[in-house]
């Protein structure tokens, strides 16, 4: 939800006045019916429904005057056309998207519908009043409109403010990783929280982790680790609350246990008493985050956390497929024996004579099963904790499986390569000890593999292994360069494309590595290609590969022989590649080289597409955009200068940037006023 909204190019070349003045009634008209308007952002989309509803007065007495307009009212009316459509989508997206997201982005979207305002304010600028036969009282709305959008201020509802600070720190305990206090959260506060936003039940929970999930996924090629790693927060918090708060259903349940476990206890009492002392002292990291109880058979979910089989069986044919602890979907059902963790959890049963085999009346009663689900969440433990017997576990599971991967069937590798591949996905002490365990070398020489699954294990385990800046250097030593470029070239799977082009933004992030991946050039025309064929996530990845190679001045050239420039343009023309920044950003890089120079120069589409960007894009988008046409213009660059004085948008586009930009966009866009100033006087007054 924190993308910014596309723009609506309309000119009013496009529409006859009628059908102009027509959309304009029936959008107007879609706007002002919207019902069931979103808990999130209310102020802000009822004043701008009340706006869009005193301008369908308007436009109804337009059409009733059934006369010829002037050019400047049409340019106001196909003005108000855009802004009245984004208004329509950005009510659109708080209505179906995440209302917890929605919350956190809240001083974003307020600002949407800020700038919405002011365009619409800078559209009345130009209307005619005096030219247009209106009614005395729509003449008076429309001014009094127009005052108050000029004067507008920024509108963040304070009690959204307060409940978005409060969301925060909610997820800042969740996510803490003090051990003392881990894992606790004020689930009183969540429960306000929740529904303050329209979340009063498991059904509304249930769909809210729906459009949390669409949103990671939307986020994954755009938003970045940061962004992505909070919805997943968000996602885990809204499941350990939908189970913890929504269970007024079971109390009456809990209470007849309870009954029967306390006589149960008297009988037993005796019995019970040491082997509770003994159980009570159980190590955290020896405990099934489900049950709470000892791990006696420990096994490995897809999410990369650790449960006892019997909590996670049931967990799964109950039919969840979701983590109970991160609350991330998995990926496939598969229960990976821990055998590390499983040999230190039978040797402390061993030492403090605890029978490896349960008791019929013991803790795994009905009623202990029922009250463990509501301690889940305040005592819910990761599998690999900061002490030593954890660590331990760790480095004789990584020892174990790189054995497997040395002298394995190709059958055995392929379930090493993965166990490795969810090993690495967290943590950086199980990075690291998986690199000490000498895995490193294997997974390289497993990216040749001809078996499609090994080799996006492999390629995707050398991905998270790489996050670990020391392990950059481990991977560039053992020779992995030209083998992950064959599998960007040439992958078994789009999947294994992808991760390597990643793996390669990755390395790149040492300098050494831009130098090394830069002496081979197949490694740009491979990143070229994937940017050309890929996903959208594909896309993300090879461009911000080429972004970061880029960065070293030698690798510029290489990239635009790879053919980039043009494959960079066209992606700015499509609006569903959601990498217009990194093109811009890209190219802009690229200008810094003679043959870049040259290659963007003969685009003829580029310039218009980059003027509609100075007024549509995003801030970083607008700045790259002023960059990219300020280079052009400089240093014989007459022709450019000459197609942007006379586009008409192009003098308003630079001026308002002038004004209203960011610093470093002010002060390029002065400057193209003032080359493009000198350019017009030598023009009329030329030398002899």
């Amino acid at each position: 939800m924190d993308v910014a909204l596309p723009p609506m190019m309309i000119s009013s070349g496009f529409l006859p006045t009628g059908s102009l003045v027509e959309s304009l009634i029936h959008i107007s008209s879609e706007v002002v019916s919207v019902e069931n308007l979103p808990f999130i952002q209310f102020r802000n989309i009822s004043t701008m429904i009340r706006r869009i509803k005193l301008l369908s007065s308007l436009f109804e007495d337009i059409r009733e005057t059934n006369s010829p307009l002037p050019p400047s009212s049409i340019l106001c009316l196909t003005e108000l056309f855009s802004v009245i459509q984004r208004v329509k989508l950005l009510i659109q997206r708080c209505k179906d998207g995440s209302s917890l997201w929605g919350l956190v982005q809240t001083q974003f979207l307020s600002n949407q519908f800020h700038v919405l305002v002011k365009e619409m304010g800078g559209a009345l600028d130009i209307l005619p009043l005096s030219l247009l036969n209106l009614s005395t009282d729509t003449r008076e709305q429309v001014e009094l409109l127009h005052k108050q959008a000029k004067r507008v201020d920024l509108l963040v509802d304070p009690r959204e403010l307060q409940r978005r600070e409060e969301l925060l720190q909610i997820m800042a305990s969740n996510n803490q990783k003090n051990s003392r206090n881990k894992g606790f959260v004020d689930f009183v506060k969540v429960k306000e929280v929740l529904k303050c936003i329209g979340l009063r039940s498991p059904l509304d929970c249930e769909e809210e982790i729906s459009k949390l999930e669409a949103e990671a996924e939307k986020q994954a090629g755009t938003g970045g680790l940061i962004v992505v790693s909070n919805i997943n927060n968000l996602i885990s918090l809204v499941t350990h609350s939908k189970s913890v708060i929504f269970i007024d259903r079971d109390k009456e349940e809990i209470k007849e246990n309870f009954k029967q476990r306390s006589a149960a206890m008297n009988r037993t009492q005796d019995v019970s008493s040491s082997s509770h002392s003994i159980l009570s002292n159980i190590p955290d990291e020896f405990r099934c985050p489900i049950s709470l109880d000892l791990m006696k058979d420990p096994v490995l979910v897809a999410s990369g956390h650790t449960y006892d089989r019997n909590s996670i069986a049931q967990w799964i044919n109950s039919g969840h497929h979701t983590c109970p602890k991160s609350g991330q979907r998995l990926i496939h059902m598969a229960l990976i024996p821990n055998y590390a963790l499983k040999s230190l959890v039978h040797q402390w049963c061993q030492d403090n004579n605890v029978p490896l085999v349960d008791n019929p009346s013991s803790s795994s009663s009905k009623f202990e099963r029922s009250s463990s689900k509501s301690k889940l969440s305040e005592k819910a433990i990761d599998h690999i904790s900061a002490t030593k017997a954890a660590m331990d576990a760790v480095k004789m599971t990584a020892e174990f499986l790189v054995g497997k991967l040395a002298m394995g069937s190709p059958e055995i590798q392929r379930q090493a390569a993965y166990e490795l591949r969810l090993l690495a996905k967290t943590g950086m002490d199980n990075r690291r000890i998986i690199a000490e365990a000498g895995a490193i070398p294997f997974l390289v020489t497993l990216l040749s593999s001809t078996d499609p699954r090994i080799q996006e294990n492999a390629v995707t385990t050398l991905l998270n292994l790489s996050i670990l800046d020391n392990n950059k250097t481990l991977i560039m030593a053992a020779g992995s360069i030209d083998n992950i470029i064959n599998v960007l070239e040439s992958g078994k799977t789009m999947e294994s494309r992808e991760n390597a082009a990643a793996t390669i933004f990755s390395l790149s992030i040492i300098n050494d590595c831009k130098m090394t991946i830069g002496n081979r050039p197949r490694a740009f025309s491979a990143l070229v290609g994937l940017l050309r064929e890929g996903t959208a996530a594909g896309k993300k990845d090879a461009a911000s590969a080429l972004l970061n190679l880029s960065v070293y001045n030698a690798n510029k050239a290489s990239v635009v022989v790879a053919g980039a420039v043009p494959l960079l343009v066209e992606i700015l023309m499509d609006d569903k590649a959601g990498i217009t920044d990194d093109a811009l950003a890209l190219l802009a890089l690229l200008l810094g080289c003679s043959e870049g120079l040259e290659e963007i120069r003969r685009s003829r589409v580029l310039v218009p597409l980059l003027i509609d960007l100075l007024r549509f894009g995003s801030t970083k988008g607008k700045e790259n955009s002023i960059t990219l046409l300020l280079g052009l213009c400089k240093d014989g660059g007459e022709e450019v200068a000459r197609r942007l004085l006379i586009n008409p948008r192009s003098i308003p586009s630079l001026q308002s940037l002038s004004t209203d930009g960011s610093l470093k966009a002010r002060r390029k866009a002065d400057a193209l006023l003032r080359l493009l100033n000198r350019f017009c006087s030598q023009s009329h007054n030329p030398a002899g």
